[in-house]
């Protein structure tokens, strides 16, 4: 059996003052922002309580989809590779970028880059890569192939959109190819929510048709990913199967507000049965503010290795 965690929208609470050579219109109302609603939302104590649970949980593996920052300032960037080097070393942890994480240019400054040792390939995805440290990377853990996509670009102010372009897009088939007639369970691992009309035109990914398109013709059994702080749920057809998508809440999330519920995380296990590989998604969150982390769903899904498609019980 393999566990994997998955979390996204950190963001975590420790906002440091912006320098001068990195201000700008939407740093700056993305600081008043901060300051009128969203520091009351993400709460450190909230994550605090989360990562006690995450570690009495023993994941295997954990799964970050993006935005630890909140303004993409270097400092945030520096004060996040120390949060992720306390949640576990690199081979237990893989990351993708968000769009709070990449949040406009930085000029010559490394950005997300300090988080290199968690976004890379291992030795057997450099047999896929190459040597090459661009996305997406390839990481296996056991029965599973994560796949790691970078959709953050920089974007002008009031827009959140994100886009994984045309070399990714190209790269794409071949690693989840080659991880198929590997056997293994494809899990995709993306910050923007993966498919068309999971979210608004300012706020989704761009080239979400294309990277349909490629699930569709060359499948996967997980798509993971963050970005609207909701639980959420879709899929794509594969070979007359399913690419299952699943998105989830921010990590940090002490208060509930419009949509947007309270923090959770979720776990997934997967076991090798006779007829293919069982999979058992757990969630556990909060389900009052302030409250205890608790098993909020627990659900059993089901991988078919002839055609590797993920179909929900009943179907």
């Amino acid at each position: 059996m393999v566990t994997l965690a998955h979390l996204s929208d950190v963001h975590l609470p420790v906002l440091p003052r912006i320098p001068l050579v990195h201000a700008g219109l939407k740093r700056g109302l993305g600081l008043v922002n901060w300051h009128r609603k969203r520091h009351a939302i993400h709460r450190m104590d909230t994550i605090e309580v989360l990562l006690a649970d995450l570690a009495h949980q023993a994941p295997d593996h954990i799964a970050v989809t993006g935005d630890l920052a909140n303004l993409g300032l270097p400092e945030e960037h520096t004060n996040a590779l120390a949060w992720l080097q306390r949640l576990g070393p690199p081979d237990r942890i893989s990351v993708v970028p968000g769009n709070h994480d990449i949040y406009t240019r930085l000029g010559r400054d490394p950005g997300v880059a300090r988080w290199r040792a968690y976004m890379a390939s291992d030795a057997y995805g450099r047999t896929l890569t190459g040597d090459t440290t661009d996305f997406p990377y390839v990481r296996r853990v056991g029965e599973i192939a994560l796949i790691g996509l970078c959709s953050a670009v920089p974007t002008p102010p009031f827009v959140a959109a994100g886009r994984l372009g045309a070399a990714q897009l190209e790269r794409l088939p071949r690693l989840l190819d080659a991880a198929h007639a590997a056997g293994l369970v494809r899990v995709v691992l993306i910050h923007h929510p993966p498919l068309p009309g999971q979210a608004k035109r300012l706020r989704g990914l761009e080239d979400a048709a294309a990277l349909k398109a490629v699930l569709e013709t060359h499948g996967a059994e997980l798509v993971l990913h963050g970005h609207n702080h909701r639980n959420m749920e879709a899929h794509a057809t594969w070979h007359g199967g399913l690419v299952l998508t699943l998105g989830v809440p921010s990590f940090s999330a002490g208060v509930a507000h419009g949509h947007e519920p309270l923090a959770r995380y979720n776990v997934i296990r997967i076991t090798r049965g006779t007829d293919g590989h069982e999979v058992e998604m757990t969630g556990r969150g909060l389900a009052v503010a302030g409250g205890p982390v608790v098993e909020l769903e627990r659900r059993k899904l089901h991988v078919r290795p002839a055609e590797s498609a993920l179909h929900l019980p009943g179907e």
